[in-house]
């Protein structure tokens, strides 16, 4: 039994959807999917090329923002094949590529979610301690936290992706996302999956749930720090300093968050219901945490501003 597990899982073919309407209507569907794309791969590219190229930038809150849009850059490319595949009919996938992507997609989930709580620690000691805030955020302490962050998620991830080679799979390949979803491939296995599932989900309760408590009680501490400031003016000047940071936070943790719900739960919801969330959780944090940062962080909005419409040099005249 365990060879004919062994060769359903090696060769087996699965079949992405996830997008919803008639073939006929793909083209037109496939324009947002298209303007969300590229927005997301832009708008990153060049908050992580204003970061680099400006000194200015190379302090703590910048670098982790350049991590945070490399995540999600990572996060965009790695389904990026998969959704263009769905709109010119290319849309099977191997089982050894479906386990790659859920892989690196479960590893960026979980590094975007790190990434936000060393923001919101940085927000903390950035205001409770700020003559300290160089000292104890060095570039050598968050090189640490940047590799830490990485193996982390890749030693948490391994096991849960690893037990899906022993399942077989006999009844439907048909895949209810534009990407390999842990939770969907699993729901399509006839091999027990009990313990497949209680590795998925100790792995994302000790890295994203455990990231959101702490998440939390940073803010307590922030709201308390901000609250001891005499000042109603200083006050609100300082909490201004998180506001991008909490809506970066809300736009990651609720779609996560649905998508798991409906996954786990929701067996009665439409099915259109799980794909509106999983695109929701995919797209709009890489989509919209450049719009936040380049609208709230006055000077990332200046230095792109910059890039896109470099001033004239001056011309030197000749007589």
């Amino acid at each position: 039994m365990s060879t004919f597990q062994n060769t359903a899982s090696s060769f087996i073919m699965f079949l992405l959807t996830g997008v919803p309407g008639p073939e006929d209507f793909h083209t037109w569907i496939s324009i947002p999917f298209r303007f969300l794309y590229i927005t997301a791969l832009s708008g990153n590219s060049l908050i992580l090329f204003a970061i680099i190229t400006q000194p200015s930038f190379h302090e703590p809150m910048h670098y982790f923002l350049s991590t945070l849009s490399t995540t999600d850059l990572s996060l965009s490319i790695s389904t990026l094949v998969t959704m263009l595949g769905i709109f010119f009919n290319a849309r099977e996938i191997s089982f050894n590529a479906c386990l790659s992507q859920m892989f690196f997609i479960k590893l960026f989930t979980v590094m975007e979610s790190s990434v936000l709580l060393a923001m919101a620690f940085d927000r903390f000691v950035a205001l409770s301690n700020p003559l300290r805030y160089a000292t104890i955020l060095t570039d050598s302490r968050i090189a640490h936290i940047g590799v830490a962050i990485v193996i982390r998620g890749a030693v948490m991830l391994t096991p849960m992706v690893a037990l899906l080679k022993r399942m077989s799979f006999c009844y439907s390949h048909v895949l209810h996302h534009y990407y390999c979803y842990h939770p969907d491939v699993m729901k399509l296995s006839c091999t027990d999956t009990r313990i497949n599932n209680a590795v998925g989900l100790t792995a994302m309760i000790s890295t994203v749930g455990v990231d959101s408590v702490f998440i939390l009680f940073s803010y307590v501490l922030i709201i308390k720090t901000v609250l001891s400031i005499a000042s109603q003016e200083e006050r609100k000047k300082a909490f201004s300093t998180c506001v991008s940071h909490i809506g970066a936070v809300a736009l990651f943790y609720i779609p996560l968050i649905s998508l798991s719900f409906v996954h786990r739960f929701g067996k009665q919801a439409p099915p259109y219901v799980p794909t509106m969330i999983s695109n929701t959780y995919l797209l709009f944090p890489p989509v919209m945490n450049p719009i936040i940062y380049s609208v709230k962080t006055k000077q990332i909005r200046r230095s792109i501003i910059k890039i896109l419409h470099p001033p004239p040099k001056n011309r030197v005249i000749e007589f």
